[in-house]
């Protein structure tokens, strides 16, 4: 089995001008197209449906909590439907009716939404940690997805927890439904318009890295919390010194960004790269980005999967996974750091030993060929091509020097390298730190 690895883009002045910086009208009719093309992975984003790998924590696991979200969630999408249906009829009625309607229809929507979100900005784990190492110099920030609202939230933030043995921050990205979420992506994605949550997120993200004691902050992102991230990071860019940017990693799963920034600290740096085509991490504004997403999941290939290759402006290491799922727990943390018996990453799993592959080359067409199987595999895709790691114009290399090692040794056995060679992620697994 093979995973298909994209590395960090070097990041050239002179190329094509960036999609999200277009006309935000064909953004969004690209956005539409973008949609219906990628449509047959909807299904993509349930399935698996029952696998339920960690209990309570998987977001459709049949608990008491995980019932009243899906049923909630499942009235505000019938609910939003009828109301999107209902508005051209709304013609005949006069303003004043027409928006005493609509002013209704979104009170009912906000209480609701009040319901599944509750009143926090933010969440911290639960998780006890108390024998678990120390990282007192860290501070770890989640942003979640589309339609999480705070149970779900709190799961997210448990699960991480348990993944690094870290305490979590979970700064809320409420909920008002998937649709109007949907379409509150569009915007925020095309007119680059930051929503309360994303000033919210900011005013946190920001505080902790102007924390002095605070030597390292990682950003890790969800769905829709790509999008924000995204957004923060431009701001971030702009506001904070580039000393203080270096303490920040990010990481995204299921990404549904169409950009992601990582400029050079400076011109000399930037001319190094073009000339030698190598780059040193230190060298970006942000050290270290990794995205992961699956081939399967319709919101990667809405977001990540479709705008990744393009020149300059999506920056950090991708990791493709075959196989379906877009929820964070039950599918991409349970797939990628499956826990053992004890809440404890397993040292070996499926994901993290396969084979690397660097070229994403035909892999959307394999994917959409590979739908049946998928259905039929409980959401795995062929382990014939496994998974891509691609960095696309500056060359992969491990993420520490015992990686590097591991590869040669691979190299001279005649055998591929592994996931766990290139993942930096994969090194705070149980509480560890990669090399710096």
């Amino acid at each position: 089995m093979a995973v298909r690895f994209i590395p960090s883009q070097i990041g050239h002045p002179s190329e094509t001008p960036v999609p999200y910086t277009g006309n935000p009208v064909l953004l969004c009719w690209g956005d539409i197209l973008l949609f219906i093309s990628n449509t047959w992975s909807i299904v993509g984003i349930l399935h698996p449906w029952n696998r339920w790998l960690c209990g309570e924590l998987d977001e459709l696991y049949p608990s008491i909590p995980n019932l009243i979200c899906l049923a909630l969630h499942g009235f505000l999408i019938i609910f939003q439907l009828l109301f999107l249906v209902s508005l051209p009829f709304c013609v005949v009625l006069p303003l004043g009716s027409f928006v005493l309607y609509v002013a209704a229809v979104m009170l009912a929507n906000f209480g609701i939404s009040r319901i599944l979100n509750g009143g926090e900005d933010s969440l911290i784990s639960t998780v006890n940690l108390e024998n678990d190492k120390k990282h007192d110099e860290e501070c770890w920030v989640f942003l979640n997805g589309v339609s999480v609202g705070k149970h779900w939230l709190q799961g997210n933030v448990n699960r991480l927890a348990l993944t690094f043995r870290r305490p979590i921050i979970g700064v809320h990205n409420r909920t008002y439904g998937i649709i109007f979420d949907l379409i509150q992506c569009i915007i925020e994605r095309n007119f680059c318009y930051p929503t309360v949550d994303i000033r919210n997120s900011y005013a946190v993200i920001k505080e902790c890295l102007l924390e002095e004691k605070h030597k390292k902050v990682v950003l890790i992102l969800h769905s829709q919390g790509a999008i924000e991230g995204g957004l923060i990071l431009d701001w971030l860019l702009g506001e904070v010194p580039h000393d203080v940017m270096q303490k920040l990693e990010v990481y995204t799963f299921g990404s549904a960004a169409n950009h992601f920034n990582n400029p050079h600290r400076n011109f000399a740096s930037m001319r190094a790269a073009q000339t030698s085509g190598t780059f040193r991490p230190s060298e970006k504004a942000v050290r270290h980005i990794e995205h992961y997403a699956d081939d399967g999941d319709f919101v990667a290939r809405w977001g990540v999967l479709s705008f990744s290759r393009t020149q300059n402006r999506y920056m950090g290491r991708l990791f493709i996974r075959s196989g379906m799922g877009h929820l964070l727990n039950q599918h991409y943390l349970n797939s990628m750091f499956p826990l053992d018996a004890d809440k404890r990453v397993m040292e070996m799993n499926t994901f993290i030993d396969m084979d690397v592959s660097f070229s994403s080359e035909g892999a959307v067409d394999r994917a959409r060929e590979g739908l049946v199987e998928m259905l039929q595999n409980g959401g795995d895709g062929n382990s014939e091509f496994g998974a891509i790691v691609e960095d696309i114009n500056s060359p992969v290399e491990p993420v520490s020097l015992k990686r590097a090692e591991s590869v040669l040794t691979h190299k001279f056995a005649n055998r591929k390298p592994k996931v766990r060679d290139f993942s930096r992620l994969w090194e705070y697994r149980n509480g560890g730190s990669p090399e710096n």
